[in-house]
């Protein structure tokens, strides 16, 4: 076999191998969120807020490419729940900000301990130089990923 045959049969395993990890990433995402009353884009606007801190309705309706109405309606369950809360923002009163709250924080946190506990396993499979070799790649690919998304969302 050639190398070029060789590195586009590589090229192909890998994103198949990915597409594998996100629907699996998807549905353990989707389960988590049911086990807490949640729908998916609610919990993933949760950690949205807890990645990125408090933002406006209208920054959360960019992030999520959600409606304001939608939005409105996820604020209002995040708040049901424990997840977040409108405050008026510091720098303009009138403004609404929408921050992440702590309360929900362990239950999430319970719900992902047995992945994470399984994920620090593996890496105790390699060693530091190789981690390193994965950071870098899952690093870049992040970055692809949001590059493609920011493109796809420019398009509707």
């Amino acid at each position: 076999m050639s190398i070029k045959n060789e590195a586009e049969d590589r090229a192909a395993q890998i994103i198949h191998t990915m597409r594998r990890l996100a629907t699996r990433t998807v549905l353990f995402h989707q389960a988590a969120a049911q086990s807490l009353g949640l729908f998916p884009t609610d919990l993933k606007s949760a950690d949205l807020l807890n990645e990125l801190g408090p933002l406006t309705a209208g920054e959360l309706s960019e992030k999520t490419g959600l409606s304001s109405g939608a939005v409105t309606a996820l604020i209002d369950r995040l708040e049901k729940a424990g997840y977040a809360k409108r405050e008026k923002d510091p720098k303009d009163k009138r403004r609404v900000i929408i921050v992440p709250l702590t309360a929900g924080k362990s239950q999430v946190k319970e719900l992902f301990r047995s992945l994470s506990t399984s994920t620090k396993e593996l890496t105790n499979e390699y060693k530091p130089e190789e981690l390193d070799l994965i950071i870098q790649f899952i690093t870049e690919a992040a970055d692809i990923m949001e590059q493609e998304l920011q493109l796809l969302k420019s398009k509707l």
